[in-house]
């Protein structure tokens, strides 16, 4: 928002630095992104009035002399093509200073003296943006009563400084001048002066020229007003100037009233000649599939559903809130018009005019929200004005549909409550002076009192807000300070926090790699890798298919990531990542997810290079499982392993579920050689664990026990056995022939061949017995194998 500080000193009496002002804009809740002056860096820029004007031939030149309030007329070449005697014009005296800060010089041009230059706006520094389409092409020409050798800024109000203020959406109503009026005349506690608009009305009614109607929710008001005899001119050069300082191009003295509205009170309009209508009904309603428009820009514009359009005897005429139709524009030849004012949905405005592109001064203020009490005043405004400069005359009465709550808004809270929130110790006279100042009205006493919102403050609707208007008036530099009291509690981790450094520094040490991928995948790879998939849980607006859905597992991210690295010649990869997946056994359009903690890596490549005295050794099963196994290992849990079929990704032969006592927290394996192909990455070891589960079952901290002083004992022992015993059942059968003083058991040979029979293995143990109490005998140590063998009887081994 652009705010001229001439305009608004005309709103609110007061004389203060426009910096000062800026500054304290900034510190009561509206930020001021900055002010500057249009004249600023411009010098010697006088007023001109070119006496006569001669064409140099063979050339775009003219020779002019130009009387600049000397003694004698300036001879100056000029290039304009709308030059001519009689006019009033910019003349940039030699030595002036002008844009860019180009310094201007006597000279010759084509054999001709030249001793300045008649200027455009553009040579000042104004945009092309807002330089009247009259004066684009050429240079601007002046009042006829401005004076000869004055300064030319006063006459273009380029003396005027341009208060930029960056609005938030809950500030909206500063999207106008008399919203910003209102907001500096509380800061400085001084009075608003609104300017009033007489209307004189014809006694023809405008209900007898048109009719409107409403035929959709999203339009909950719209009034219109009729005007005939209107004579289309350009505004004059205060109008143009207050606009082009506000960065609107002047049009003509019809459209420009309603962009002077828009600024005034915050309420877009839009003007219809009435003479382009093809019926007498204005009907708002929502765009009907392959319905088209052509917008004043002379684009087409392909409407949707979700569309508002404003239409004529059912043909659209403009895009409600965002854009008028070229059929029905103001031009030249326009003499009947029609003014609207009306309330449309935000939301509505903000979808059709981001899909189009079409992002104006109107839709901005849709968009925020507009202030509902001054929508059939802002109307009456605009065809008062529109009546002053084009001898008009206004029809009786306004044509309207809908209805609009005009209302106060009522907040109640009570003083210890302020009090308490801001931390001061305000008296009740103080919160009465705080809304005097607002120009609220206020009811009640300190325990309990209550404050009427004029619509001008939609932003006010609880006593949060209520709080924080009296801290922006009272003075956020006046509220008492305290710094944060330290009490001296020590910090620590939480166990989530525990358990994942823990899994980071096992996994770190095993060398692999961090990495993080996507939350976001598709359906088909959410689902992929998991033991029990549950409902998918999809987004409303994702940005593409490939991230539309919440993953339940990370191999599939993760499986991305290799088959990226793999194409790119980095085919060494040992990654792992702790991230969540989520899973939902509700209804995904009403219940969140539940979040899970998941600790997950991939290896593929090998584990040592090849080079001349050293074999490649390659990824494999036992490599990603003794990873795990170290994992658990630093846990102190014990988990079992159990070959599975039930993950179609897997390999069904190299694929085992992690089993913490009877849940199923995770599985290792190799991918599954199809699925390997269709992600193009080679054989490739996963693994996934449910690090949540695995936190509820760790123990305490355990104290410290003293290392004990008495030697272990060990004793090695070998089995024959069927091949179809597994490790983790003999485990079992030793752990389970009850030996208390048994603290080890390692696995370290496995064979099998001819010599030892059909379906037979032969597997060797190495099992560590310790009293931390005294020294073991051999007697003692007998007594623990005769039970450990007596065990493994009972699973058919034979003790080789």
């Amino acid at each position: 928002m652009l705010v001229s500080y001439k305009w608004l000193k005309e709103l609110v009496d007061m004389d203060v630095p426009s910096k000062e002002l800026a500054e304290k804009m900034s510190t009561t809740g509206i930020e001021v992104e900055g002010v500057n002056s249009p004249a600023a860096g411009l010098s010697k820029i006088v007023v001109g009035e070119v006496l006569s004007c001669e064409d140099v031939p063979d050339t775009h030149l003219h020779v002019c002399q130009v009387d600049v309030g000397e003694k004698a007329p300036r001879q100056i070449v000029c290039g304009a093509p709308n030059v001519r005697a009689g006019i009033k014009v910019m003349v940039a005296l030699p030595g002036a200073r002008i844009a860019d800060n180009y310094k201007i010089k006597k000279g010759k041009i084509r054999g001709f003296e030249s001793l300045g230059m008649i200027c455009s706006l553009g040579e000042l520094g104004i945009s092309d943006s807002v330089i009247p389409k009259e004066f684009a092409d050429g240079i601007q020409i002046l009042p006829a009563d401005a004076v000869n050798g004055d300064e030319v800024f006063s006459y273009l109000d380029l003396d005027d400084e341009v208060i930029e203020l960056s609005i938030t959406p809950n500030r909206a109503d500063a999207l106008s001048m008399r919203g910003v009026a209102h907001e500096v005349a509380a800061i400085y506690d001084k009075s608003v002066q609104f300017k009033e608009f007489p209307l004189a009305e014809i006694t023809e009614k405008a209900s007898d020229v048109v009719s409107v109607s409403l035929e959709t929710e999203k339009a909950p008001f719209y009034a219109a007003r009729v005007l005939d005899h209107v004579q289309i001119a350009p505004s004059p050069q205060w109008l143009q100037n207050l606009l082009m300082n506000a960065g609107i191009r002047p049009i003509n003295n019809v459209v420009d009233v309603t962009n002077y509205i828009l600024l005034y009170f915050g309420q877009p309009m839009h003007a219809f000649d009435l003479d382009t209508f093809t019926g007498d009904t204005i009907l708002v309603r929502l765009a009907k599939a392959g319905e088209t428009l052509v917008t004043l820009d002379g684009e087409e514009r392909d409407l949707r559903e979700t569309d508002m359009v404003i239409t004529v005897n059912d043909q659209p005429v403009a895009l409600a809130g965002v854009m008028g139709g070229q059929e029905t524009e103001i031009s030249e030849k326009s003499t009947r018009i029609v003014l609207e004012a009306a309330v449309f949905d935000g939301k509505t405005i903000r979808k059709t005019s981001s899909r189009l592109g079409l992002r104006s001064e109107s839709s901005a203020r849709f968009e925020k929200g507009i202030n509902l009490a001054t929508v059939t005043e802002a109307l009456d405004a605009a065809a008062s004005m529109i009546a002053a400069l084009t001898g008009a005359r206004v029809y009786q009465g306004r044509v309207v549909a809908g209805e609009l709550d005009v209302s106060d808004q009522t907040v109640s809270t009570s003083l210890p409550d302020v009090n308490r929130v801001l931390g001061t110790n305000l008296a009740y006279s103080d919160i009465e002076d705080v809304f005097r100042r607002l120009d609220f009205g206020l009811s009640g006493n300190a325990d309990q009192f209550t404050v009427s919102v004029p619509r001008r403050r939609w932003d006010i609707t609880i006593p949060a807000d209520l709080f924080e208007e009296i801290a922006r008036i009272y003075g956020y530099d006046q509220l008492p300070t305290t710094l944060p009291k330290d009490a001296g509690t020590a910090g620590e981790l939480t166990s989530t926090q525990k358990l994942r450094r823990k899994v980071r520094t096992v996994a770190e040490g095993a060398g692999l790699t961090e990495i993080i991928t996507y939350a976001l995948t598709t359906p088909d790879k959410a689902r992929e890798f998991t033991v029990k998939p549950s409902n998918v849980t999809e987004l409303m607006w994702p940005m593409t298919v490939e991230r539309s859905v919440l993953r339940q597992n990370m191999i599939a991210g993760m499986l991305d990531t290799v088959r990226y690295n793999v194409a790119r010649k980095n085919s060494n990869l040992a990654l792992y990542e702790i991230g969540k997946v989520f899973e939902q056994e509700g209804n995904p359009k009403e219940d969140l997810p539940t979040e899970i903690n998941r600790f997950a890596f991939a290896l593929t490549g090998v584990v040592t290079e090849k080079d001349f005295q050293t074999a490649a050794v390659p990824v494999d099963f036992f490599h990603a499982k003794g990873i795990v196994e170290a994992l658990f290992e630093r846990l102190g849990l014990t988990v079992d392993y159990t070959a599975t079929r039930e993950l179609p990704s897997m390999h069904p032969g190299r694929t085992a579920l992690v089993l913490l006592g009877e849940e199923v927290i995770g599985f290792v394996g190799q991918v599954h050689p199809t699925t390997a192909k269709a992600y193009d990455i080679p054989e490739t070891y996963v693994a996934e664990l449910n690090l949540s589960a695995i936190e509820a079952q760790l123990e305490a901290p355990q104290p410290f026990v003293e290392i004990t002083k008495f030697p272990a004992v060990t004793r090695d022992i070998a089995l024959l056995l069927d091949s179809k015993v597994t490790h983790q059942e003999v485990v079992n059968a030793i752990e389970g022939a009850g030996v208390k003083r048994l603290t080890a058991i390692h696995l370290f040979d496995i064979f099998e061949g001819e010599k030892l029979g059909l379906n037979k293995k032969s597997i060797a143990y190495s099992l560590t017995f310790q009293n931390p109490e005294d020294s073991l005998t051999d007697e003692e140590v007998a007594k623990y194998m005769e039970k450990i063998t007596a065990a493994l009887s009972q699973l058919g081994a034979e003790i080789r």
